[in-house]
């Protein structure tokens, strides 16, 4: 079954990058009390956050208990916003860190 895969986040689970965890932390409630307020399970709200699909009406329940309307769905479930915390900074580390040239005692 291709849905039960896609759902468990088998195999054929496709990613969609959202912003739920971020709301979720904005508003200080836990992926349980989330889950709660949404009617849904703790793990489903997991796997949202992990960025696999799921279904629309699953979808409105995270809008509504999040206290948003079903019109902010791009707010939520549209791509993640850009993270401030140490971006461009970390990333030229990174890129310096990766682009050594080979110095004494390195071979090539």
């Amino acid at each position: 079954m291709p849905a039960r895969s896609f759902a468990s986040g088998g195999p054929g689970a496709r990613s969609a990058p959202n912003n739920l965890r971020r709301l979720r932390e904005e508003l200080l409630l836990t992926k349980a009390e989330l889950a709660r307020k949404a009617g849904v399970s703790a793990l489903t709200v997991a796997r949202v956050e992990n960025g696999l699909e799921c279904r629309v009406d699953t979808k409105r329940k995270i809008i509504l208990a999040l206290g948003l309307q079903p019109a902010d769905k791009d707010k939520v479930f549209g791509l993640p916003a850009p993270r401030r915390s140490a971006g461009a900074a970390g990333r030229k580390a990174a890129v310096a860190v990766g682009s050594r040239s080979s110095g004494p005692g390195r071979r090539t």
